[in-house]
């Protein structure tokens, strides 16, 4: 098989800010992989937690350096591929872009798309959340606001963990909340809260019908989740502490369900994987997204059924998503009948780096 790697740059119609931060800008790879006449596409994207961020320019220069060991496989050859991933110690995001652009490859060479080649069923997607940053209590309003007019929006995942302190968190979730009171309300504080703070969120935040917490402690502080679950009248989930399924066994008794993100697992492969793990100790899923594109939130919506609750809304706050692929229908974002993926190229194709 031949690989080809790419760049594309996608720029936020509204900068996000989390507790770690500020984004309004994205260089992503688009990973084609082609044998038989037939290309599977795949995308990297960078994301940054702890000590090894994975950042655009390595993600590049990891790919660049595998793909001449892969190319002998054939693209059904997926297993023996994971094992050059791991012998490698291939960085994760590296991995999604490779992973997915071979599950595209097989639903295109079966002609079916992979919700279908997996047998799920696409009524059981529920609708997705879409993000409110940390700002302003007036500014957060105005972008619940601005969500409502793109989408009709009716759920919300509210960033917090300012840090300013909780006091700026309440101030800007009351403000939304008096806004759409009769929405549904996720919180994620992405391990902005000392373990104090969260006791007195998670109290606070239950009074509003939030529905689950997630990572209230920073990555590291896993000990400390089992104690504040016990105090919790809210579902923690953790994000930042779950990378693959390797960590799910020893998180399944302090939390009540996990984050999953292509460029955190590796790829479709292991997504599946925590998924089976996660449901067979007995926690929830979600699925999320960091500045993903059309591609990579569609790739994970075809395994949307497997989920309890999704927030794969990244694609929908880009000014210039190069690609098309599911849609929004009824707040639920649904793949299409195509063949694999189901992307297309849509009217940014000039933003693609060759």
């Amino acid at each position: 098989m031949k690989i080809q790697i790419k760049t594309f740059t996608v720029n936020k119609r509204f900068p996000l800010t989390i507790s770690r931060g500020t984004t309004s800008q994205s260089t992503n790879i688009w990973v084609e992989i082609a044998a038989e006449g037939i290309t599977g596409w795949g995308e990297a994207s960078p994301f940054s937690i702890g000590n090894s961020p994975q950042k655009t320019p390595f993600l590049q220069e990891t790919l660049q350096q595998i793909a001449p060991k892969l190319e002998q496989f054939h693209p059904s050859q997926r297993q023996q591929i994971e094992q050059v991933f791991i012998e490698t110690k291939l960085p994760s995001a590296a991995c999604a872009a490779i992973d997915v652009a071979l599950h595209d490859w097989m639903g295109k060479k079966a002609g079916l798309p992979l919700w279908k080649l997996w047998g799920l069923d696409c009524n059981n997607i529920v609708p997705t959340s879409v993000t409110v940053g940390i700002n302003t209590p007036e500014a957060a309003v105005q972008r619940v606001r601005d969500w409502i007019n793109f989408l009709d929006a009716k759920v919300f995942k509210i960033k917090l963990g300012n840090p300013q302190g909780i006091a700026a968190d309440r101030s800007m979730f009351t403000a939304v909340y008096q806004e759409v009171p009769q929405a549904k309300f996720s919180v994620d504080a992405n391990g902005g809260w000392s373990w104090e703070d969260a006791v007195k969120m998670c109290e606070w935040l239950a009074e509003y019908g939030v529905t689950y917490i997630e990572q209230p402690l920073e990555k590291g502080e896993e000990k400390n989740l089992l104690e504040l679950k016990q105090k919790s009248p809210l579902p923690i989930f953790v994000d930042e502490s779950c990378f693959t399924s390797k960590d799910i066994p020893s998180l399944a008794d302090k939390v009540d369900g996990i984050n999953i993100k292509l460029m955190k697992s590796g790829g479709l492969t292991e997504a599946m994987r925590m998924i089976n793990t996660a449901k067979a100790c007995g926690l929830k899923i979600m699925f999320g997204c960091y500045s993903d594109s059309s591609l990579a939130n569609t790739a994970l919506s075809h395994l949307a059924p497997l989920a309890d609750y999704l927030d794969l809304d990244s694609h929908l706050n880009l000014l210039d998503d190069p690609f098309k692929g599911a849609i929004i229908k009824e707040g639920r974002l649904l793949p299409n009948d195509l063949p694999g993926l189901g992307i297309s190229y849509y009217a940014f194709k000039s933003l693609i780096n060759e």
